[in-house]
């Protein structure tokens, strides 16, 4: 039973189906005679953009503790990355020869999952943006192997709907990046990357920056595919312009497969996090 539930007073869903049902007059049909939580024109003012927000932080936290999921393992990664069976349509020969990561992603989601639901289906639950490419394999994956999955879309100017495998009750849609950024974090005990374009880089990085600057606990940043990332990112530079400090690379580690990176996460308990790593 909710703390409404509880309550003395008329709920409000009550007074919103006696609302709906008033006489029809000049007066009841005026906009401001609308009950202001079902007034969608009133809801999306500019200057309800604060309220907005709350909801979005809201509405996704409560569901989860609803669903009774404690943690998460994210996975980041691109959108136009093909299925193997269909890399013969990507639009480049190397986006092709990346369709391994698809088989990668869905392997890891897949075994991740499996250990998630020997340990009850609370923690290391598999989150993913909800699209296709690698997140459709983080998603199927996690369905393959009897388990739940989220998926945190994002509406875009162009059409476009979650892929069939994140589980229904766990399908979630935001309107602001920067509340769907923050739910991607806050529940993440790992964080994958896998090769993608300008929004991949955006979350890895906020990501790095949040535990850089330690505004976020330290989990494994798990970089799937060290020869994309090294030729698209000059870490490396990074240092000797002196703009990060070389233990800063630290932060991340390289992986190639899928049971490269559940090693690393399983064990992350019995290394410090912050202890030197050898061959980044």
């Amino acid at each position: 039973m909710t703390d409404e539930d509880k309550s003395q007073f008329r709920h409000a869903d009550t007074d919103w189906e006696t609302a709906r049902a008033v006489p029809d007059t000049p007066q009841t049909r005026s906009p401001a005679y609308r009950l202001a939580f079902g007034d969608e024109d009133f809801l999306l003012r500019r200057e309800l953009r604060p309220v907005r927000l709350q909801l979005e932080l809201m509405k996704f936290d409560l569901l989860l503790d609803e669903a009774e999921i404690d943690s998460t393992v994210v996975l980041f990664g691109g959108a136009r990355i093909k299925r193997p069976e269909e890399k013969h349509s990507a639009k480049t020969p190397a986006l092709a020869e990346m369709s391994r990561f698809y088989d990668e992603a869905q392997t890891f989601a897949r075994i991740m999952t499996e250990k998630s639901l020997a340990r009850g289906g609370r923690e290391f639950v598999i989150a993913t943006g909800g699209g296709p490419g690698v997140m459709e394999a983080g998603n199927r994956g996690a369905h393959e192997a009897g388990g739940r999955s989220l998926g945190l879309n994002i509406v875009l100017p162009h059409e476009q709907a979650p892929n069939e495998y994140v589980t229904p009750d766990l399908a979630f849609n935001f309107h602001y990046f920067a509340i769907r950024k923050m739910h991607f974090l806050m529940r993440a005990r790992a964080v994958c990357a896998f090769p993608g374009g300008f929004g991949t880089m955006d979350e890895l990085f906020e990501t790095l920056t949040l535990v850089q600057t330690g505004r976020m606990k330290q989990v494994p940043i798990l970089l799937f595919g060290r020869e994309f990332w090294e030729k698209v990112v000059n870490w490396d530079a990074f240092v000797e312009a002196g703009t990060i400090a070389e233990a800063d690379l630290d932060l991340f580690r390289y992986v190639e497969s899928a049971e490269e990176a559940i090693e690393i996460i399983e064990n992350w308990g019995v290394r410090g996090p912050r202890e030197k790593i050898p061959d980044r």
